[in-house]
């Protein structure tokens, strides 16, 4: 059985006769309060693992930045350029999401 795990995008996404992905179920990253306002720096330049491995310690979780910012952000690479201001949701909210 396939199955993806809880930090994947695509972990809410049906597997059509346990061979193929279904139509992508989008895992949403709702706002919170006390999400952080973060400008990008030229190190994380087209590199959202990079940021996510920084700030999480999974660089599976760099999705979370296009479903949190899907006004700004429509290509998840690279939209990601130096000086673009995201918000970033909390790990601890992360976690509370993701289960």
């Amino acid at each position: 059985m396939i199955s993806y795990n809880e930090n994947s995008p695509w972990a809410n996404t049906e597997i059509e006769n346990n061979t193929y992905l279904g139509i992508l179920q989008i895992r949403p990253v709702p706002a919170e309060d006390d999400d952080l306002l973060y400008s990008v720096q030229p190190q994380y330049a087209y590199r959202p693992d990079l940021l996510a491995y920084d700030l999480y310690g999974d660089t599976r979780l760099w999705w979370v930045f296009a479903q949190r910012n899907m006004d700004i952000i429509e290509d998840p690479v690279f939209d990601l350029i130096p000086g673009l201001e995201i918000y970033l949701p909390k790990g601890s909210s992360l976690t509370k999401l993701l289960g």
